[in-house]
């Protein structure tokens, strides 16, 4: 079997490679995940450094072009294959904060309060949005859910899973986009383990 012309190299674990992939999954595209390990220090060796100098994952070959930043990856992957995918996108530093643990960080849990009510303000706003509408964007998949996939897969294994779970639009928002083919294929590549308990007030 012929050895697929895109390479996705990264660790898949890190939702931001994950979201490389999950463009590539839902575009159709034949594609090698070149795996790289972080711990090993994988991203600092000179042959990662010719491609991305940056030291950061994932990078994509595609034939002679050579991609790095994941947003710009699932743009160009969808630009060139399912442009009707493309779409708006939306702010997520809040939860950075909260899935920092699933690929390696310190959680520092005075940032997380923070962000957590900015992430329950986005939250009630994406209620709104979606009890007029199936998706961010409109009534069709769009590079937005693509671009919260990854995110939200680790979110919904803390504690703030009740964030999502308490709002019924926003929450079967989740629920059909986490059963996706496309999503459940690339799931397998972000173990989670079992949701942290409750916090006490």
């Amino acid at each position: 079997m012929a050895t697929p012309a895109v390479k996705v190299y990264g660790w898949a674990i890190s939702p931001f490679v994950s979201r490389a992939l999950l463009a590539l999954e839902e575009a159709g595209v034949d594609y090698q995940l070149v795996p790289m390990s972080r711990q090993a220090g994988d991203h600092h060796r000179p042959e990662h450094l010719a491609r991305n100098p940056f030291r950061k994952v994932p990078v994509l070959e595609d034939g002679d072009l050579t991609l790095f930043e994941s947003r710009a990856i699932a743009r160009h992957v969808l630009r060139k294959h399912k442009p009707e995918l493309l779409g708006t996108g939306s702010p997520e530093q809040a939860t950075m904060c909260i899935v920092a643990p699933f690929y390696g960080r310190e959680r520092n849990q005075a940032i997380v309060d923070e962000n957590v009510e900015k992430l329950k303000k986005v939250l009630v706003v994406y209620e709104a949005r979606l009890s007029q509408s199936k998706y961010l964007a409109g009534d069709f998949l769009s590079l937005a859910e693509l671009s919260h996939f990854t995110m939200m897969h680790y979110l919904m294994a803390t504690e703030y899973a009740t964030l999502v779970e308490a709002l019924p639009h926003v929450s079967a928002w989740w629920e059909g986009l986490a059963t996706r083919p496309a999503a459940k294929k690339v799931a397998e590549f972000m173990p989670v383990g079992t949701r942290a308990p409750k916090k006490q007030e």
